[in-house]
């Protein structure tokens, strides 16, 4: 199991909230567990579906999202999950979105979601086996994006060597299991 802490994108306005998890892949099956606290009361969280399933665009609202890359290959996963309980994962060639495709072996993400006064969790459990080999090594990016009340949306990420939020950066994957 590794921890991990997010931190924002550089802005002038924050939500006073911290990130934290944990990630940990046994046998193919990953686990992400996402621990949002502080000013919780602030963010949008969108609003559970009574139906569950893939969606596009969930990033335009609260969502978080992690990324798998084997090293020295240049295609890459993108797993989103909503608050509201839908989910997706495309898959890409290559960096920002070329052959960028849904990703069809991925058939379901389980994951759960919880409020409590000043905390919010999320935890996930994916089986990787349909898209990657068991002695693969794993690049891990773990993100997410915040919207609040009061203020534009929030980019958190384990890093940001960009001059922009950009979550598609291999640098920024910095898990490695």
């Amino acid at each position: 199991m590794q921890t991990f802490s997010l931190i924002p994108y550089p802005a002038s306005t924050l939500p006073k909230i911290e990130i934290t998890g944990e990630v940990a892949c046994v046998k193919n099956q990953l686990f992400i567990h996402y621990e949002v606290t502080g000013d919780i009361e602030q963010i949008i969280l969108p609003s559970l579906s009574s139906t569950p399933s893939r969606k596009d665009d969930l990033w335009k609202a609260t969502c978080f999202e992690f990324f798998l890359a084997i090293p020295n290959k240049p295609q890459y996963w993108e797993f989103n999950m909503s608050p509201s309980g839908n989910w997706n994962v495309y898959i890409m060639d290559a960096y920002r979105r070329v052959g960028f495709r849904e990703e069809i072996s991925i058939k379901q993400i389980r994951f759960e979601v919880w409020k409590e006064a000043t905390e919010f969790f999320l935890n996930a459990n994916v089986d990787l086996n349909p898209i990657i080999h068991h002695d693969d090594i794993l690049n891990v990016g773990i993100t997410a994006i915040i919207q609040t009340k009061d203020k534009p949306e929030s980019y958190w990420a384990l890093a940001h060597p960009s001059p922009q939020a950009d979550f598609h950066l291999r640098e920024s994957f910095l898990i490695h299991m």
